[in-house]
């Protein structure tokens, strides 16, 4: 792949989760202040974006962060990010499916996301080529859904500037709270990135093409939201959206605009697609490169001959994806998804951090400032998706270590 295709890669994995999925949760828990949520959010995901840019420039490898951890701090911590990077996506690839099925045909929402999953494993499957020529389809549409999202906001009739107030849910520290849990949530929408970083070996002059695609498909990311977050707020407010399953069609629903709202049901299910179809290739490949070094088992390490992807580890990966949609929720996959992933990205930027050259002086306060912001808003997230977390995070660390007790 080259540049316009890495760049519309990560536009696939990042953009339709934000608003189509996260926005509710986020609304619910600072009101109004999910905007300074969506920023903090957005500033974080920043730093982690030039952090890992720099570390896959120099590490042109499938894998992301669990290699950069395993080259600059050591294997354990590759362990604990690959492993968290793996749960946290596959809890992100069920978040997706369920989304997909709650905007197609919401009264049955499940056979649709079990069907969902099936079907774009099975493109992952049969190659990335393939893959970035319909994650290109994918995100035109979903820019055209959004786009109709914003016209149907602020031109249906109900916009008002006084839904933003008040701007605080609650006051003091649980004003914060909020708005640090909202950013949480929203850091679920910005996390497609490390898609890019994680088919280095698919990608064409790795050092140059990855370190100017992710910035640029966050850039462009963090402007959509941002559009489409401040009109559906104008349109029906913070509560409206919290209450709501599918939040953008509740907002173009409520004014004279309203005979719009099918297509952006379509948008949110296409949107979910294009996040599905990036998620699985980019977790996948992690769990190809964990295989290699065994801190996964080694029959996941094979990679099709004619196809030249790990078809073992997809899947494995469309299996438990499906499993995880017949038992689970949109929102508890966000919050779980968000702790681990955050977790991921606190490691990429202790990984940075350690980088010598020239480049050092602007690098590392950005990568420190990447890092204690992602620790501080993994802790903000919900208690159970916290302990179900480090939960997590532990029984990958037990079992590597009886594996491998001297590695």
């Amino acid at each position: 792949m080259g540049l316009a295709d890495a760049v519309l890669l990560g536009l696939g994995s990042m953009l339709g989760a934000g608003v189509f999925a996260a926005f509710g949760p986020a609304a619910h828990a600072a009101g109004a202040g999910v905007l300074v949520g969506l920023a903090i959010a957005a500033v974080i995901a920043y730093c982690n974006a030039m952090s890992s840019a720099q570390l896959a420039s120099l590490y042109p490898e499938s894998g992301g962060t669990y290699v950069y951890g395993r080259r600059r701090l050591g294997a354990r911590w590759g362990f604990v990010a690959g492993w968290g990077f793996v749960a946290g996506k596959t809890a992100s690839c069920a978040a997706m499916s369920l989304t997909v099925g709650a905007y197609a045909w919401p009264q049955h929402p499940r056979p649709v996301a079990v069907a969902a999953a099936a079907l774009l494993t099975m493109v992952n499957y049969f190659g990335v080529s393939k893959t970035a020529r319909l994650t290109r389809a994918l995100v035109i549409l979903t820019l055209l859904a959004l786009a109709v999202v914003v016209v149907a906001c602020l031109a249906g009739g109900t916009a008002r500037t006084a839904r933003l107030s008040p701007f605080w849910s609650g006051s003091g520290l649980d004003a914060v709270r909020g708005v640090l849990q909202a950013a949480a949530l929203l850091f679920f929408a910005f996390a497609g990135y490390a898609r890019i970083a994680t088919l280095g070996e698919e990608v064409r002059d790795p050092a140059r093409t990855i370190l100017k695609a992710i910035p640029t498909a966050l850039g462009i990311t963090i402007v959509v939201y941002v559009l489409v977050g401040l009109s559906a707020l104008l349109a029906v407010g913070p509560e409206r959206l919290a209450n709501a399953v599918d939040p953008l069609a509740a907002a173009t629903g409520a004014g004279s605009l309203s005979v719009l709202t099918p297509a952006v049901r379509v948008g949110g299910a296409v949107a979910s697609l294009g996040v599905l179809l990036s998620l699985l290739a980019g977790v996948g490949r992690t769990a190809l490169a964990m295989a290699r070094e065994r801190d996964l088992p080694n029959w996941l390490a094979a990679v099709h001959p004619r196809y030249a992807v790990p078809h073992r580890a997809e899947l494995l990966l469309g299996g438990i994806v499906i499993a995880v949609v017949i038992a689970s929720d949109v929102r508890g996959a966000i919050g779980f998804s968000s702790f681990a992933v955050l977790v991921y990205y606190a490691i990429a930027n202790a990984s940075a951090f350690t980088l010598d050259g020239p480049r050092r002086r602007w690098l590392r306060p950005l990568s420190l400032l990447g890092g204690v912001g992602c620790l501080v808003l993994a802790l903000m997230l919900p208690a159970a998706s916290v302990l179900t977390g480090f939960a997590v995070l532990a029984i990958g660390v037990v079992i590597r270590a009886v594996r491998r007790p001297c590695a």
